[in-house]
């Protein structure tokens, strides 16, 4: 039972500060790169648009649907910020340390108590959290303002990465990155898609600076540990479908170093194995901690999921993919059912509430895009395309390898809205990413043309 009310008058105070100080922050921030860069111009309206889509989504939690996690979450941290006001070793040992009966017992009445004191992934959360609750005043809008300003750095730094890749196109990767309207409003609230979105941005923009930039070394590979680590701590499954395209990623970039063309065809092949091999050493090491995502449980996972959306709880809001084979040849076979849910569903007429409607437009403009680009470049093209840029095959292979997963093992669409959230900036950058690809090459042809016939 939630014990903090979630909106007082300190709301109509603290949040339009706050709002003013971020602000305040990210015109600092423009001035002192939009010279250099002029992409920064992007940066104060994709904040404003991540601070507003959080301050929305805490609205209709509130006013819309009256319960909900995030609003357990606010709960939980301010219950913890008001026991560091009164026990602060309590807290800090909640912050590194199991939840154990002294930290239980030191709260009380005027702490209020965790709601998600038996859930792992969720109490991580709680404990990165409760300090942003602590220094917001325990506001709830203020204090969601505060994360979604913490993450949008990691998002930041992933789009500038694309741009750095495609230069050219910085309007549409912005688009792409920062302003798809399903990920600004589940991506900015106090929830864990917020978490762990800014982890995939941050793990692939900081895998990206290795490869290519080759400075502060330290930093980005302290950066892939913690978001790694992160991610295996809220949302394994997301970690898991990470490290297929980073390993093709890696093997790419090192073999394309290698000047001759038949020892470059003998090493792919070679690395490809060693790095599946040390993927499935890993994956089988972290298996504890990836729990339900585990390699001997994913399976399983995916058919009682099957088997449960057929339950009439659901009431018209469940999806069917058809029945799974419990063999990796069988779900492979879901594989295009699978992606296509996860990308492009519910449609409108699956959309049966206003949120929905919302996803359904959505993902209807997303489709028809998608559809126009095959037509348009043809199958063939298409998968030429994909290998003329290393980040451009990573994050086709993420989205779609992530659309996968997501789409064989979520029973809903309103659990499916929040779940893709990592996989749709990566699908939309890459359709933009082909589009101008193909366009360049056109007309690098079309000039080829024309010399020859001047001559």
């Amino acid at each position: 039972m939630i014990t903090h009310a979630p909106l007082s008058f300190l709301d109509l105070i603290i949040a339009p500060l706050f709002f003013g100080f971020f602000y305040f922050i990210a015109h600092r921030i423009v001035k002192r790169h939009i010279e250099t860069e002029p992409y920064y111009r992007f940066f104060i309206p994709g904040l404003m648009a991540k601070l507003i889509g959080g301050s929305v989504l805490c609205l209709v939690y509130i006013f819309y649907f009256k319960a909900g996690d995030t609003l357990f979450y606010f709960n939980d941290s301010t219950s913890i910020s008001l026991l560091f006001l009164k026990s602060p070793w309590q807290a800090i040992r909640f912050t590194f340390l199991p939840m154990d009966a002294d930290m239980w017992f030191a709260m009380d009445d005027s702490t209020g108590y965790i709601l998600y004191n038996s859930d792992p992934r969720a109490i991580m959360v709680d404990k990165l959290t409760w300090p942003l609750a602590l220094l917001s005043l325990n506001s709830y809008i203020a204090q969601t303002m505060l994360l979604s300003f913490i993450c949008y750095f990691s998002i930041w730094r992933l789009y500038k990465m694309f741009v750095f890749e495609i230069p050219g196109i910085d309007r549409q990767l912005a688009l792409a990155v920062l302003f798809i309207p399903s990920v600004v409003f589940w991506g900015s609230g106090l929830l864990k898609d917020s978490i762990t979105f800014a982890c995939v941005a941050q793990f692939t923009a900081s895998f990206h600076h290795l490869l290519k930039i080759r400075t502060r070394k330290f930093s980005n590979i302290s950066a892939i540990i913690f978001s790694s680590y992160l991610l295996i701590s809220i949302k394994p499954y997301i970690f898991f479908a990470l490290l297929p395209g980073t390993s093709l990623w890696l093997i790419g970039y090192i073999t394309s170093k290698v000047d001759n063309q038949f020892i470059r065809s003998l090493l792919i092949p070679f690395a490809a194995l060693v790095a599946i091999g040390a993927g499935y050493l890993m994956l089988s090491v972290i298996g504890d901690a990836l729990g339900e995502f585990s390699l001997n449980k994913v399976v399983d996972k995916a058919i009682v999921t099957q088997m449960d959306l057929k339950q009439d709880y659901y009431q018209g809001s469940s999806f069917d993919i058809g029945t799974i084979d419990a063999s990796i040849a069988g779900m492979l076979s879901k594989a295009p059912l699978a992606v296509n849910a996860a990308l492009f569903r519910p449609y409108l007429w699956e959309s049966y509430n206003p949120g929905m409607l919302i996803s359904g437009v959505e993902n209807l403009i997303l489709l028809l895009v998608s559809i126009w680009l095959i037509l348009r470049l043809r199958i063939y093209n298409l998968f030429l395309l994909m290998f003329k840029h290393h980040v451009l095959f990573f994050s086709i292979f993420f989205s779609l390898f992530f659309a996968f997963s997501v789409g064989l093992t979520t029973s809903n669409f309103g659990s499916l809205v929040r779940y893709k959230i990592p996989a749709i900036p990566f699908f939309v950058a890459s359709l933009f990413i082909i589009n101008n690809t193909y366009n360049k090459i056109r007309k690098e042809r079309e000039a080829e043309k024309g010399s020859h016939f001047s001559l």
